[in-house]
């Protein structure tokens, strides 16, 4: 049950990041968790870097470390698909944020619903195999009938749990969306 009920966790926990990446018109550094910058011939994220700030609602600032670095967190961000076009005025790099289209705002809660969906369907797959377990227990003699309805009531009660959160999390990230 253990590790059924961390498995599920961390498939929340994926969801919650992944939403977190989702620019909802809002500055969230999260965003640049994906971008990578060739720094000395290293992958290196820009977090490890550079400091990252939001000064306002819809800037986040960039203040690399190493000034050299500037133009290449610059072509980073570039080449990344966050849609976002960096300033930089030789000290630091300011993405802006522009307004969401209500268009837009559709697009991005259809993505939502999307992601929600699969770590949805990720839950379910790993109670499926809580429930494989569960029987193959049975047939080898380890547990009794009673523990096995016992054992089922618990892995479901754990998937209705997670995925009552999963619910809860995409109607606040649709909520965020959809008012700004």
């Amino acid at each position: 049950m253990k590790e059924l009920e961390e498995k599920m966790q961390k498939t929340v926990e994926r969801l919650g990041e992944n939403f977190a990446e989702v620019r909802a018109g809002r500055a969230n550094p999260a965003i640049l968790n994906k971008v990578n910058v060739e720094y000395y011939g290293v992958p290196t994220p820009i977090s490890q870097m550079a400091g990252i700030s939001v000064p306002e609602a819809r800037m986040i600032v960039i203040q690399p470390w190493d000034m050299n670095t500037l133009k290449d967190i610059e072509k980073a961000i570039l080449a990344s698909d966050i849609g976002l076009n960096p300033n930089n005025d030789g000290k630091v790099i300011r993405l802006n944020f522009p307004e969401l289209t209500e268009e837009r705002r559709k697009e991005l809660v259809k993505d939502i619903k999307k992601m929600a969906e699969e770590s949805k369907v990720s839950v379910r797959n790993i109670r499926r195999d809580g429930m494989e377990k569960v029987k193959a227990d049975l047939k080898n003699g380890d547990i009794t009938e009673d523990e096995r309805t016992k054992l089922e009531d618990d892995v479901q009660k754990l998937t209705d749990r997670f995925i009552a959160e999963i619910d809860k999390m995409l109607e606040n990230k649709e909520k965020e969306i959809m008012n700004i």
